[in-house]
């Protein structure tokens, strides 16, 4: 029997504005494509007009396959609706991205869903590498942000992925 290789990484990010969120995901999403990454979208708000606008503005290299993501509001977040997407959109042997964005009761049913999927259905694919980037509406939580950066790996803010220590002076990740 064959081993499943799986490999999963948590990574946040917090937006104070929809605009916000884009200047931030476009320059990083681009150059993930350029890296072959596939990218996978469960949003709570629609961001699509705020992605062709500012996609208008800039000269990104992969500007069609960014405007081909969807940027429409996920329509369920029922897990039999993550199940259908993660079956659609996972490509095994890439790196799968996938963002999540809204307020925190709504991300975390939503990795709720897809932890649940990969327990149940990952076993199914030999080899399969996610990230899921978290991006939290700052208006949302209040004193709960060392929760939240205890939960994940790294941090993704306008100058790209970092180490959540070089953000956030003096972190220590909660055992």
């Amino acid at each position: 029997m064959e081993l499943v290789k799986q490999w999963v990484e948590k990574v946040c990010s917090f937006y104070v504005s929809d605009w916000h969120l884009v200047t931030m995901l476009l320059p990083y999403i681009n150059k993930e494509i350029n890296e072959k990454a596939n990218i996978i979208t469960i949003l709570e708000k629609d961001i699509e007009q705020n992605i062709e606008t500012l996609i208008d503005k800039l000269n990104l290299k992969n500007r069609e396959k960014i405007l081909k993501i969807n940027w429409k509001k996920t329509n369920g977040i029922k897990y039999s609706e993550i199940k259908r997407e993660m079956k659609e959109e996972l490509i095994e042997d890439k790196l799968d991205i996938i963002f999540v964005n809204g307020k925190k009761s709504y991300i975390d049913i939503v990795n709720k869903n897809i932890e649940k999927f990969l327990s149940e259905e990952g076993k199914k694919y030999k080899k399969i590498n996610i990230k899921i980037i978290n991006c939290f509406e700052v208006g949302d939580f209040n004193m709960n942000i060392i929760d939240i950066l205890s939960e994940h790996t790294r941090i993704l803010n306008t100058s790209g992925e970092k180490a959540i220590n070089d953000v956030f002076d003096g972190y220590e990740k909660k055992a």
